[in-house]
Parts: C-alpha cells; structure tokens; sequence
C-alpha cells in the first residue's frame, strides 16, 4: 500500500503553480515595455488618452448641462405664465405651449384636468410631485407624457385659485440633448482612439529618431576593442544631452587611450631598465665562472651586489607604482610630518652633500608614514644627486590655506622651465648622457608625485634664484588625532 502524502503538497493534483499575485506579477514583468522608446511611447499615450478622456467627459457634462438649462428655462417660463392665467381665471380648456415648451396641463386638486394642450387631450392628470402644496417642483421624466418623445424636463407649479388649488405641468422635450449626446459620444469614441494612435505613432517615430544617435553611439563603442581605442563614437550635429553624451564618451576613449599608451610606454621602459643590470650581472658571473681566480671574486661579486641591489629597488619603486595606479583608497591616518622629514634628513648627515633644515614644530597630515617617508627621502634624493655644495629642506604650515609646504632646494643646475612637468614622467632623465647608476631610474620624482596626489595634494617645480626648488603641499589634517597606522 502507498503512503499517504503529508505536507503542503498533500491532496494536490498534479504539480504545485505559482500563486495567482505570482501570476500577476510575473505576467506584468514580461508585458513591461523594456525599451525606452516603448518606455515613452506608452507614458505618452497613456496620458494623451486620460486627458483626452477627462476632457470628453466634461465637455459632454458642459453639453448636457446647457441643454438641461435651456429647457429648465422653457418649462419654467411657460409654467409661470400659464399659473398666472389660471390664478386670474382667464384660460382656456385647450392650450396653447409656447416657443420651446412641448405640453401643458392644468390639473385640480381632486385630480380633475382643467386645461391641456392638443398632445395631451384625454390624458389623465399628470402625477404631481408634491401634490397639495404652492410652489415650483422641477423634474425629468424618462418617458414623456407626449408620444414619441423618451424623455422630458417638467416644471410643475402650483397656485392659489378661487377654487382651491391647481397645479399646473409644463415639459419640455430633451430630445436634442439626447441627439447631441448620442452624436458627441459617437464622435468622441472615434476621434479620442484615433487622437491616442496618432500620438503613439508619432511618439515611436519621433523617440526613435531622437535615439538613433545612441544607437549609433552604442554600436560604435561596442566595436571597440582594446586594440582600436583610437576610433570615436560620432557626435550628433545638434547641441543636446545626446551630443554632449558622445563628446564624453570620446574623451573617456581619449583617457583610455592615453593610459594605453602610458601603459605600453611604461612596460618598455621598465622592460629596458631590468634588462640592463641583468646583463651586466649575467656578464659579470658569466666572468667568474669562465675565469675562476679569487684575485677577481671580490671585484665581481662587488659588481654584482651593486647590480643586485638595483634590481631591488628597481622592483620596489615598480610595485609602488603598481599599487598607486591602482583604485584603492589612500591610507587616511594622522602623520606627523614634521617627524618624517626630521628623520628623513637626520639620516642623511654623513653624505657627500648634508642636508639643511627648517622644519615646523608640528604638521600632522593625513596618510601613512611609509608613503610620507618615501615622498620626502626621493625629493632628498633628487637634490643631493645634482647639488654642488648644498641642500635645504624647509617644512612650515600655511594657516591660510590650511595646508603643509615642503620645500626641497638644491643649488645645482635647476631645472628649465620647459621641463617643469616633463621630470614628473617615468623615466624620464633630462641629462640623456649621465649614467644609469649616477642618474638614478627616472622613477623617483613620478612615484613622489604620485603620491602628493593620492594624498590630496600636488608637488610642482618651482622658482628659485639658482638651482631647483620643489615644493609639495599637503593637506592638514583637521579630524582628531588618532593612532598612526603604517601601510
């Protein structure tokens, strides 16, 4: 025997469906116009019908309430003046409706008719709305007394007489307002489709014009692979948010292709600098081993160690750069500046060139001691490798600015002004003649600029009466300080 089935499923046949809310909503995501142009062709004719819609409703209301009044008016007029006769006891058994006015009836108070216009002859009284009581009662009636008509406004007014009450009835046909109705519902449930349809079609064609230009844009980008960043997307002729659109998009590319071009740059350059001290170290032990006299061991392996060491450091300034070119944040603790450049320089005290100081007592800024340590000791660097006699470092705090001004002078050649923004390039050496191991690897200003960069700030050549001043200005830190964290 099978077991019975327990749980949700249990007494269920077949398989178990969405729910009907799922249904719905599942059914509302796929008819969900997913294109913008379909987007804005539905928004607009959706509105276009609910206005025209709105509008129809009430212009018929307009209508039909003119014709009302009208006849309102008719029935009234011819009503008062028909009381007014019965009142003075001068009418007649057969009378006579006036302009607009389709019947009339005279009625007492025991029911008797007294008077009636031609239509109503040998009709029974009409049924009064408050019978007994003076006074005007207005009202519609679907089907009228008189033949051939469906409905009529009537006005029933009742007087005092010498033999009591009477009550007099005047209608009037609303067959226009029926006809007119009719004709203006007739008209408006053609035109107001046809209005929408219109508006639709010429909203699709018109957003599909508009779009045209992004599609062109999209296609364009879409062929563009990591080897064509020199092509372009084109730009519309006309000055709208669509050709603003492509000039950006055009100078994105013109931003990938330049870092393309750095990039390809870079990988050459660096290829070139690791390639020559693993020559030169590749000929020195190819040397010993094909002379192997211990004379000379101390002389390669000295040779060696030098070639050694400026891989090193060559790898290290690469993978620096490395990882300021990527996008991670910049290290955002409080760094006493003032210590970093006190120690940057105090190590300096037996090299050939001494380095002099004018440090504030205090400048905390935001970074990391690494990164801080690494901008000051290559500016250092930079200076003491093309000074004569001298090298200054001045550290002060402008409060005007809040910001701190790192100065490194030398009193060697300087730097020209044409070449001002040309030293910050990676490896980029102005004495093309000086020696790799003199001249450094060109990476030492371009990792410190990097690095006032990533930081907030800037590091420029500027003025000086002689030789090279270079100025780095970093923001101060103005949140509360806190624990130095090393990166």
């Amino acid at each position: 025997m099978a077991e019975p089935r327990t749980g949700p499923a249990a007494g269920l046949p077949g398989r178990i469906g969405l729910r009907p809310g799922g249904r719905i909503r599942g059914l509302a995501r796929r008819l969900r116009p997913r294109s913008v142009r379909a987007r804005a062709t539905l928004g607009a004719s959706t509105v276009v019908a609910l206005a025209l819609g709105a509008a129809s409703f009430a212009l018929l209301g307009i209508l039909d309430g003119n014709l009302m009044g009208n006849a309102q008016a008719d029935a009234e007029r011819q009503a008062l003046s028909t009381a007014g006769l019965v009142a003075a006891g001068r009418f007649d058994p057969v009378l006579t409706p006036g302009r607009g006015t389709d019947f009339v009836q005279v009625v007492d108070a025991q029911g008797r008719v007294l008077a009636a216009s031609p239509n109503l002859a040998g009709r029974p009284a009409l049924s009064p709305a408050r019978p007994g009581k003076p006074g005007t009662v207005r009202g519609t009636w679907k089907e009228g007394p008189a033949r051939g008509d469906r409905r009529h406004r009537v006005v029933q007014v009742t007087t005092v007489t010498a033999d009591g009450l009477v009550t007099v009835y005047a209608g009037t046909s609303l067959r226009e307002a029926d006809t007119a109705d009719d004709v203006i519902t007739g008209v408006l449930a053609v035109v107001v489709p046809l209005l929408v349809l219109t508006v639709a079609l010429v909203t699709w064609r018109v957003t599909g014009w508009a779009l045209r230009p992004v599609e062109a844009i999209r296609a364009e980008v879409a062929a563009i692979g990591d080897r064509d960043l020199h092509r372009r997307v084109p730009v519309p002729r006309s000055q709208d948010e669509i050709a603003r659109l492509a000039v950006t998009m055009n100078t994105t590319l013109d931003r990938l292709e330049a870092a393309g071009i750095r990039q390809r740059r870079f990988i050459a350059d660096a290829s070139h600098e690791l390639r020559s001290p693993i020559t030169v170290l590749r000929t020195q032990l190819e040397v010993a081993q094909a002379h192997p006299d211990p004379a000379l061991w101390g002389e390669l392996v000295s040779g060696a160690l030098e070639d050694t060491v400026r891989l090193q450091d060559l790898a290290a300034d690469l993978l620096l750069l490395a990882r300021l070119d990527t996008g991670e944040p910049p290290p955002a603790a409080p760094v006493d500046l003032a210590d970093v450049a006190r120690e940057a320089a105090g190590s300096r005290r037996r090299d050939r060139i001494p380095v002099d100081t004018e440090i504030a007592p205090e400048a905390v800024v935001r970074g990391s001691t690494l990164w801080l340590s690494r901008l000051v000791t290559n500016l250092l660097d930079n200076a003491q490798r093309h000074a004569e006699r001298r090298v200054r470092l001045v550290l002060r705090v402008d409060e005007a600015r809040s910001t701190a001004v790192l100065e490194v002078r030398d009193d060697g050649p300087g730097i020209p002004e044409a070449d001002r923004e040309r030293v910050f390039e990676r490896f980029t050496r102005l004495d093309d003649a000086r020696s790799r191991d003199e001249g450094g690897t060109g990476l030492g200003l371009a990792i410190a600029r990097d690095i006032a960069t990533r930081l907030g700030g800037s590091l420029t050549v500027e003025d000086a009466p002689a030789g090279a001043r270079l100025v780095a200005r970093l923001p101060l830190d103005t949140a509360p300080s806190g624990a130095d964290t090393r990166f």
